[in-house]
């Protein structure tokens, strides 16, 4: 299986970006039968700083293979 792309991680921290603003304006509401929660504030913060080291980690380019040494091992 191949690794998530920097594409992939880019759209994850837009995704959970949108959810904090969404989480900002109101946390819970119900309408007649239905309702509508969403993820609490603290788990939108952590998957925003997952996403974003992701992305920081696939810009530099530093996923795969790490050499030791001045060789490949």
């Amino acid at each position: 299986m191949a690794g998530i792309t920097l594409a992939q991680a880019e759209a994850k921290l837009t995704l959970w970006m949108a959810a904090n603003d969404a989480v900002a304006s109101g946390q819970q509401y119900t309408i007649g039968s239905r309702s509508l929660s969403r993820v609490d504030a603290g788990e939108i913060r952590e998957q925003i700083q997952f996403w974003d080291a992701k992305v920081k980690e696939l810009t530099r380019g530093t996923t795969g293979m790490r050499i030791r040494g001045g060789t490949p091992t």
